[in-house]
């Protein structure tokens, strides 16, 4: 068993490291400033161009993208090792496309919705969104109200939908919606690509989450869709919405490890400059013992993720390694977090360092995606079960 990245992959996340240290980083503490103001901590139009020009000129374009549609049809393994750079800076940015979303369409677009939305999406030229989550529907599809009835030729949707992320923006939205109720997410749920500015899919509210980021409530209402916006079989939508899940689950994991890891940077640079009582604070075991747990919590971090993306690469299923990840990757980075704002003491609690915006985030990931309570219970209930069929 190899534990090393291949060296192409390894020399991919090393250039992202880079552009991540010459482009975004130099753009924090203005991002940083805006943030106390309310405006989060995305990028402006004009910025984002800027790095968008940039990593297209570094070939960082289309990573995972399929080739026939000019990207480097990366796996997952390469992937990660991206992610985990690019959360090394607390900026909301992605490098385009966003994968969740391009893994999900790939696997169920018809021909004439991979010409119209795949190719255009996984060359960055659109941008997409997902609704899933309802204000009584979160962590549990079962409860999904928002429903799409056949009308002819067309499906017409009502329902509610929240927490979602960019819709307001979003060339399109991929809309999942109950088609048979009894069946719910056993066959009854199915997903729609909706384009912006259809009539009847109505932004109700932005709505101001911790971390610096913004999501949305959207009002579905009378929405009239023709047959050809289904994506994939009709009561279909629960595998690929999971597929998305699992590749976001993965990153999240890995944009863990990259907030740990600087994180750990800054303890351990304050630690060797800052003297207290005649003392160095590296010289103290407290200090030590935070370091030494950090950067073990670390390893042993990046080892559970880069092994889920291995064997999901390989076509094995990685649901509970997932839930795993999930819950024990999230928990360590705000560990870390925590003790490196210990250890800067006043510094740390300033909104001119990057640390609290670490804490937000790692805050709103143990939540979003499924909370870790949930998480947990896949993995007892995986484990129960096998002991179960073995008895």
């Amino acid at each position: 068993m190899d534990f090393e990245l291949k060296e192409e992959h390894r020399m991919l996340k090393d250039l992202v490291r880079r552009f991540v240290e010459d482009e975004l980083l130099p753009l924090e503490p203005e991002v940083l400033r805006r943030d106390m103001e309310g405006k989060g901590v995305g990028l402006t139009a004009e910025e984002r161009a800027k790095v968008n020009a940039r990593a297209r000129e570094l070939g960082l374009w289309g990573l995972d993208a399929p080739a026939e549609f000019g990207g480097h049809d990366l796996p997952l393994e390469a992937m990660v090792g991206v992610a985990e750079e690019i959360g090394r800076c607390i900026i909301n940015y992605a490098i385009p496309p966003d994968s969740p979303n391009l893994h999900m369409l790939m696997g169920v677009a018809t021909p004439e919705q991979t010409t119209r939305y795949v190719e255009p999406y996984a060359r960055g030229d659109i941008t997409a969104a997902i609704a899933i989550s309802e204000p009584g529907a979160g962590a549990d599809p079962s409860g999904m109200v928002t429903r799409a009835v056949r009308d002819g030729d067309s499906w017409v949707l009502n329902g509610r939908k929240i927490w979602i992320g960019r819709v307001a923006e979003a060339d399109f939205t991929i809309l999942m919606a109950v088609t048979n109720k009894e069946k719910g997410a056993r066959g009854g749920i199915s997903a729609f690509l909706v384009d912006r500015g259809t009539p009847g899919f109505n932004v109700l509210r932005q709505i101001p989450m911790i971390g610096g980021r913004f999501t949305y409530e959207i009002a579905i209402e009378n929405l009239r869709l023709p047959a050809s916006a289904l994506l994939g079989r009709e009561g279909e939508g629960f595998a690929p919405m999971q597929k998305r899940l699992s590749v976001r689950r993965l990153q999240m994991g890995a944009w863990c490890i990259g907030m740990a890891d600087r994180a750990l940077a800054m303890m351990c640079e304050h630690a060797n400059n800052r003297v207290t009582f005649g003392e160095r604070l590296a010289d103290r075991q407290a200090i030590q013992w935070w370091v030494a747990d950090a950067a073990m919590k670390i390893h042993a971090s990046r080892l559970m993720v880069y092994d889920a993306a291995w064997k999901w690469d390989q076509g094995r299923e990685i649901r509970t390694e997932l839930s795993m990840i999930k819950v024990f990757v999230p928990e360590m980075a705000t560990e870390v977090v925590d003790k490196a704002m210990q250890t800067l003491g006043a510094m740390g609690m300033t909104k001119e360092l990057p640390l609290h915006a670490m804490a937000s985030m790692l805050r709103w990931i143990r939540v979003g995606e499924g909370p870790s309570e949930v998480h947990r219970w896949v993995v007892a209930r995986s484990l129960l079960g096998r002991g179960k069929r073995a008895a």
